[in-house]
């Protein structure tokens, strides 16, 4: 069969318009089940096992992914393995969410005597409120769909979207009941670029002690040059005996200065220095030092404490390295 561009277009949008419809027939079960399913799942003093087999198993897994990184604890056990050893990861504090399209999987089915044993809840996800398993059920989410997005009705399509959807809806609605910040997700994030942005401080990265760009007040411009080619982040910062900041000079500073007719082996520091420049405290987030640079248009920054004495120092690189930017 020769596949013509128009015709794939075609099949692709009709996918889409067929899962779309599947979604928007959602809205509807949002209901009082729904809204009892979030409650137990609320209140569970254990975790949520999450459960299913073939397609909605992937489907499953992803749900409790989701639950677990928004705040309730959840887990993913397989309904064939969970008859063959995987149940001991079953408490009586857990809730289980199982997922069937049929409502008929054999494996989920054969596990049912034991949740009753332990007198626990079951939310069921199903397409057929008449299924043995959403009979047995404490609570039943209906996720049935009209039809597969597969022409031949076959592969588990807009049945496993509208499941997904679903799990989603109980997600984020716990999520905001439960008060889940954007440092919490970060806290279980902490891999990933949010994560570092939300958790990572200037007190992680900065340069410290002897690693920090510093000279007198009273150095010439030829030794600030050498403090800032030995510690090389740019720049230097400028202070007074007792280690509080007066001012710093850039790289550009003395690419600037070499337009001036000075003589800069013996110009002071103090003379030519930036005063007033910008700062910031070591327990700042790493990526608020990354807004200021850019808002300023510069490439590196003093770390001062509250007494205006220097205790770091760091520049673009460092949040680049960070995986900040």
């Amino acid at each position: 069969m020769k596949l013509h561009n128009d015709k794939l277009r075609e099949l692709g949008l009709a996918v889409i318009q067929v899962e779309a419809q599947a979604i928007t027939d959602l809205a509807a079960r949002i209901d009082a089940n729904f809204v009892a399913a979030c409650r137990a799942l609320f209140a569970c003093k254990g975790r949520i096992v999450v459960t299913g087999v073939g397609k909605s198993g992937h489907i499953a897994g992803k749900i409790a992914a989701t639950l677990a990184s928004t705040g309730t604890p959840a887990f993913f056990v397989h309904s064939g393995e969970a008859s063959h050893g995987d149940l001991g990861m079953i408490t009586a504090k857990d809730v289980i969410l199982a997922l069937s399209n049929s409502g008929e999987t054999t494996e989920i089915l054969a596990i049912l005597p034991l949740i009753k044993r332990l007198n626990i809840s079951l939310i069921a996800l199903t397409g057929n409120a008449d299924s043995t398993l959403a009979k047995f059920a404490t609570i039943h989410l209906n996720v049935s769909v009209a039809q597969e997005a597969c022409p031949l009705g076959l592969a588990p399509t807009s049945s496993t979207t509208a499941a997904l959807v679903m799990g989603d809806a109980l997600a984020v609605s716990l999520l905001e009941a439960r008060g889940f910040t954007r440092d919490d997700f970060a806290f279980s994030h902490p891999g990933g670029q949010l994560g570092r942005r939300l958790l990572l401080r200037v007190s992680d990265i900065m340069h410290t002690n002897d690693a920090i760009p510093s000279v007198l007040e009273n150095t010439l411009v030829s030794g600030a040059v050498l403090e800032m080619t030995a510690k090389k982040l740019g720049m230097t910062a400028i202070v007074n005996s007792e280690n509080i900041l007066l001012g710093i000079f850039t790289d550009g500073d003395l690419r600037r200065l070499l337009g001036r007719n000075l003589s800069l082996p013996d110009c002071p520091i103090s003379d030519v220095m930036t005063r007033n420049s910008t700062v910031i405290h070591a327990d700042f987030l790493a990526a608020e030092a990354m807004q200021i640079m850019q808002q300023k248009n510069i490439n590196a920054l003093c770390v001062i404490d509250n007494q205006q004495k220097v205790c770091g120092a760091l520049n673009m690189h460092d949040l680049i390295r960070a995986g900040i930017v």
